[in-house]
């Protein structure tokens, strides 16, 4: 069986912007590839040329389904929690999400952002990081969400978890977190080559969030070009100074 991997966003163009040379290279080696995405963006500040009176969710769902076309993701799927306030969601409720999607597609390889919120410091994106951290060590624990077993799943055991190294920090109207904020280091360098191009065509599929190159246009130019992950987690014990690959050391299916 191909190896898989999930990617655990926040909102739609994080699949693209922060993941997506990581799931091109996945796919180019033919793993099958997930996207877990918590939000569609309604409250998102870039709008493009979205009316006033559009419906943002809709027009941004539609704009990642184009873009995971370009990234050759296997399936993906949008949720419905509310853009900008996961914070104040239960963070209970959140993890046994991410674990009944473990649990489901059976991911070896998990990724999403660092506690550090990513590019922007977003706090959805941070509440994301940590539910997702929590699902991955407790998907393998049958007296987790045992609810989950009445409906067919199993425990599931995903054998390594990867944060997104922000490449810079551009926080609107805060520019003083450029140089204060502090982010998540890295262990595992993706060099895209001509990836980055395709990469920049996945994001080009979110029409309405373009604002954003325009905004960090060279600082994002130059980010599509590399990828940096820690490795935050590890079946067994590891250093992350012996990781070199994302599929590295993954075994496979026994079944």
């Amino acid at each position: 069986m191909p190896h898989r991997l999930l990617c655990v966003t926040a909102h739609p163009d994080d699949e693209s912007g922060a993941f997506g040379g990581a799931l091109l290279l996945a796919h180019q080696a033919g793993a099958e590839t997930s996207v877990l995405c918590f939000t569609d963006g309604q409250a998102g500040h870039f709008r493009g040329d979205a009316a006033p009176g559009d419906d943002l969710g809709r027009v941004r769902r539609a704009e990642m389904d184009a873009a995971c076309k370009v990234l050759g993701v296997t399936r993906w799927e949008v949720l419905t929690f509310p853009d900008g306030e996961l914070v104040q969601q239960s963070f209970q409720e959140l993890a046994e999400v991410v674990v009944e999607y473990l649990r489901s597609w059976r991911p070896q390889v998990v990724l999403t952002f660092g506690g550090d919120g990513g590019v922007n410091l977003h706090r959805d994106h941070t509440m994301i990081s940590a539910v997702t951290t929590a699902a991955f060590h407790w998907a393998d624990r049958a007296e987790m969400f045992p609810s989950h077993l009445d409906t067919g799943l199993r425990p599931w055991g995903p054998q390594k978890l990867y944060f997104a190294s922000t490449p810079f920090v551009s926080v609107r109207d805060r520019p003083e977190l450029t140089e204060s904020a502090a982010t998540v280091p890295w262990s595992l360098t993706l060099e895209l080559g001509a990836l980055s191009e395709r990469k920049l065509e996945a994001f080009g599929k979110h029409h309405t969030q373009q604002g954003v190159l325009r905004r960090v246009g060279e600082q994002v130019m130059q980010a599509m070009r590399v990828e940096r992950y820690l490795l935050a987690a590890k079946r067994g014990q590891t250093s992350v100074t012996d990781d070199n690959e994302m599929f590295a050391g993954v075994v496979d299916d026994e079944e």
